[in-house]
């Protein structure tokens, strides 16, 4: 059986999402997908609190840090620390679009100094021994996107790097919001198929309007991998699926099976002082068009905000789940 890297299928950094417990919970329903962390600005690290900003629990190898800056030496040092902590790549971004990292200089902005990314990724790799990858845009504003995105692409592969995660659309600096620039910009995915026929030495992730794995395995006819973001958080059933249908691994996980899962990390992190809303919020998508997703949400949402909510929450969250779908199973029962 062939044997695929992590990064033919990985779930895309999101701000105030792909935190620590929604990597642990991904991770129950693929052994195989690359997770990543929300951005970290470089500043954040440097003189932030590490343990809450970069801890993370073992259980979600392969994982990656992406970073958020524009400095060499501040990068090296927060890439050398994201290493030492153990972290399996150090991702820099090139691509959010929000005002707050615009105003920093660094996200998608960065996209108008090319020269400045590759200093930033020399420093990176010269830090670290881990993969060190960059997450772009093919363009902002006014750019052409074939030029800015195959000059970023050309001056950070002189620099050393070898993988790109290329979000398909354009960023509009001014005029568009951050959940805009998600959807209005048109997606061009042959641009960055034409970037992998061109540079085949390269490694090319396409991040951008992928919402099901039919999609994903349509486009890994033409490049090394694919991302996914809003779609594998809304509705991370399918997640299940990613290790056989992705890479070719024998047998899914269902959405039960993943519950089940991630109740010792619960109760790991609720001996910790962890409320359970910030465990479960990241589940509530997790039976989307099933019986009993109304009742699984309500409960997780209510109860499990209230003080001293436990697994018990969860686990009568996934009770209504299984009468819902035995009554359901009564219904259809032939006659």
């Amino acid at each position: 059986m062939q044997q695929y890297p992590s990064y033919r299928f990985s779930i895309a950094p999101l701000m105030d999402w792909t935190d620590r417990h929604c990597r642990a919970f991904h991770r129950t329903l693929s052994r195989r997908t690359l997770v990543y962390t929300e951005m970290v600005t470089t500043g954040a690290v440097l003189h932030g609190d590490r343990e809450r900003l970069l801890g993370f629990d073992p259980c979600e190898h392969p994982v990656a840090l992406q970073l958020g800056g524009s400095d060499p030496k501040d990068l090296a040092e927060a890439a050398r620390i994201g290493a030492d902590l153990g972290y399996d790549e150090i991702n820099l971004n090139v691509g959010c679009p929000s005002d707050r990292v615009q105003s920093g200089r660094f996200g998608a902005c960065l996209m108008r100094e090319p020269e400045l990314v590759a200093e930033c990724m020399t420093a990176i790799r010269a830090a670290v021994e881990v993969p060190a990858t960059v997450k772009c845009r093919i363009g902002v504003d006014d750019q052409a996107p074939e030029k800015s995105l195959f000059r970023l692409v050309e001056l950070c592969a002189q620099a050393g790097v070898t993988r790109f995660a290329v979000h398909a659309r354009k960023a509009w600096l001014k005029g568009l919001s951050p959940k805009e620039n998600r959807e209005i910009p048109p997606l061009d995915y042959p641009l960055v198929y034409r970037l992998k026929r061109e540079r085949p030495d390269l490694t090319i992730v396409l991040n951008g309007g992928i919402m099901t794995l039919d999609e994903a395995k349509a486009h890994l006819e033409h490049v090394d991998g694919v991302m996914l973001g809003r779609a594998a958080y809304h509705e991370p059933a399918l997640l299940g699926r990613v290790d056989r249908e992705i890479f070719g691994e024998a047998g899914e996980v269902s959405p039960v099976q993943s519950v089940e899962a991630y109740l010792p990390y619960v109760r790991r992190q609720l001996a910790k002082g962890t409320h359970l809303a910030a465990m479960t919020r990241h589940m509530l998508g997790l039976f989307h068009g099933r019986p009993g997703a109304r009742a699984w949400r309500r409960i997780l949402t209510v109860e499990g905000a209230k003080a001293g909510a436990d697994v018990g929450v969860i686990e009568r969250a996934l009770d209504a789940i299984r009468e819902a779908e035995a009554a359901r199973a009564l219904r259809t029962e032939p006659v």
